[in-house]
């Protein structure tokens, strides 16, 4: 082992700076206390308001001893404060699904943008019909451009997503009923976010549609940023254009107010097919612009850089013991299987013993039952949602003890489902249809598809739930929308008239113009005393909504009623009435 050389006889670098500063010349030796000296003499020589030495990080736990060198640390976190920003950055979920930057805003994006704003100002403000499909046809283009630009393609399910939205915006152009519509605008929207952000997940398919309002603010620098990019070189190109627009404006308004001027007809057909803008609703008008800009825009950057939200995951719940999990279930098991043995007896010979001994009526019977079995299928979904997320992961055999539970408790479900639509049945029955009874028994029908989905991907272990039950919920709506409740009720009691000759017609003046045709085959006076209602409603508002606010329903039912009219001298007689 051989000794190091002393610092004496190292050889030099005085042209190498060193780490602490640039290199000096080499002094003669000073002796073994020159560094003391030196120390001291810097001490005394350093300024009075100089700035004291920054105070000593403090420790995880209390404070630093004084005097003592500060030691890294680092601060313990709790299991569940990993998600918890620190101070001065962003929670770590955000940074998981914040997007790509997006492309360069492509021409035909914006002029599709401006093309919403100026369909949604002109043709929303007098209701909800044809216009709606019209406005969304420029905002889809916009969003299309806009993934073309970013280089995604379509899949086969956003082709789903996109043809389901404008399936449902479809709607209020056919029906008049206010509750179709507005579920038909609602899921046309969510499953338009499903469409731009591609998600697969839980988290992708519930976040989609708010993330799509949040979208807004970025696509707007989005399309400021591009503007301002094309201003430098287009500025010789676009006063060629404005002056061309306005030309062609200028000679629109002049010849076009001549030609209506000179003829009657051509008068009619020029102010049906125009949109009336009115000084008066310029407020109005401008939200509209602004909501068809915003909106167009926030689609057009969500397909362009769609936010990553199936990365936002939720942590699966502890496993629990095979004991602890299945017991509760299979005695849950065993408690439904009992009632649908019930359910079996009375249906086999024992129906009029259960009603002589609780003194109820048949249709009583069937109420009092329905909404209990509804809530019974809703906790049935909840209680196998939270025993899926708890379930035991130890291997095959908890697989499969897993899925036979779940199973068994899915299929008695099913059989729940039966007989609450077999009450239901009964008691419209006894008591006629209502737009309730339709909302709950297609919520209920509904309830029990989901349930055949999660047995289905519980047997193959799919990842298409998510997506599935989101086109369900899309399927339901565009069927619950297209046939109509008004019109369904309409004409179940119109048969129930014919086979029994009870009708609520004070009820039935409440429907809206889906059942004008079903109670138009009503005899007098019960026809005039149920389409009361409908025809002073579409009295009323005669002349004053245009072709793109007005149905097709409701077309239909205002010349039927100017056909047929609506007589006014006879006096309703009185009705039997719902229990309702």
């Amino acid at each position: 082992m051989t000794d190091s050389p002393s610092a004496s006889e190292r050889p030099s670098a005085p042209d190498e700076p060193s780490a602490a500063g640039p290199a000096v010349e080499p002094g003669p030796d000073l002796g073994p206390d020159a560094a003391t000296d030196v120390a001291a003499r810097d001490v005394k020589a350093a300024p009075r308001d100089a700035a004291p030495p920054s105070a000593p990080r403090p420790y995880a736990y209390g404070t630093q001893r004084q005097g003592a060198q500060p030691t890294p640390t680092r601060q313990y976190r709790e299991p569940w404060q990993q998600w918890q920003p620190r101070r001065g950055e962003p929670p770590a979920w955000m940074a998981e699904v914040r997007p790509d930057p997006p492309a360069r805003i492509r021409t035909a994006t914006l002029w599709s943008v401006v093309a919403t704003a100026l369909l949604s100002a002109l043709l929303l403000r007098d209701g909800l019909g044809p216009n709606l499909l019209i406005v969304a046809v420029p905002a889809a283009l916009a969003a299309f451009f806009a993934a073309q630009a970013a280089g995604r393609l379509p899949r086969p399910w956003t082709l789903v997503w996109a043809v389901g939205g404008l399936a449902l915006l479809a709607v209020p152009a056919l029906r008049d009923a206010g509750l179709p519509t507005f579920l038909a605008v609602v899921s046309a929207a969510a499953l338009g976010a499903l469409a731009l952000g591609g998600s697969r997940t839980w988290t992708g398919v519930l976040l989609g549609l708010p993330g799509l309002f949040g979208a807004a603010g970025p696509g707007t620098v989005w399309a400021l940023r591009g503007l301002r990019e094309r201003a430098g070189g287009t500025r010789g190109r676009v006063a060629p254009v404005l002056r061309a627009v306005a030309v062609s404006v200028a000679l629109l308004i002049v010849f076009g107010a001549l030609f209506a001027s000179a003829d009657a007809a051509f008068a009619e057909i020029l102010g049906s097919l125009t949109p009336d803008v009115s000084v008066s609703e310029g407020p109005w008008q401008v939200v509209l612009f602004a909501l068809g800009l915003f909106g167009a825009l926030a689609a057009a950057h969500t397909a362009a850089s769609p936010p990553r939200w199936d990365r936002v995951t939720v942590r699966p719940g502890r496993p629990r013991g095979r004991t602890e999990w299945a017991l509760p279930l299979i005695v849950l098991n065993l408690l439904f299987a009992a009632f649908i043995a019930v359910q079996l007896v009375v249906l086999l010979g024992g129906y009029d013993k259960v009603l002589t001994e609780t003194g109820l009526m048949p249709a009583e019977y069937a109420r009092q039952g329905f909404w209990q079995l509804l809530w019974v299928t809703v906790l049935v979904l909840v209680v196998m949602v939270v025993a899926v997320r708890w379930a035991p992961r130890g291997g095959a055999r908890d697989g499969a003890l897993v899925r036979t539970v779940l199973g068994a408790l899915g299929m008695l479900a099913l059989v729940v489902v039966a007989a609450a639509l077999r009450r239901m049945d009964l008691y419209v029955d006894a008591f006629g249809l209502t737009r309730l009874r339709v909302s709950v028994t297609a919520v209920e029908l509904w309830l029990g598809l989901v349930i055949v989905l999660m047995l289905v991907a519980g047997a193959t272990r799919g990842r298409w739930l998510p997506r599935a039950v989101a086109a369900s919920v899309g399927a339901g709506v565009l069927t619950f929308g297209l046939v109509s409740p008004d019109a369904l009720v309409a004409e179940r009691n119109v048969q129930r008239y014919e086979r029994t000759g009870k009708i609520d017609a004070e009820y039935l003046r409440e429907l809206s113009a889906d059942a004008v045709p079903a109670l138009d085959r009503l005899p007098e006076p019960l026809r005039s005393c149920s389409l009361r209602g409908v025809f002073l409603d579409l009295r009323d508002g005669a002349g004053d909504e245009p072709w793109y606010a007005t149905s097709l329903a409701e077309r239909g039912a205002r010349d039927l009623l100017a056909e047929r009219g609506v007589r006014s001298d006879v006096s309703c007689p009185g009705e039997y009435r719902y229990q309702r």
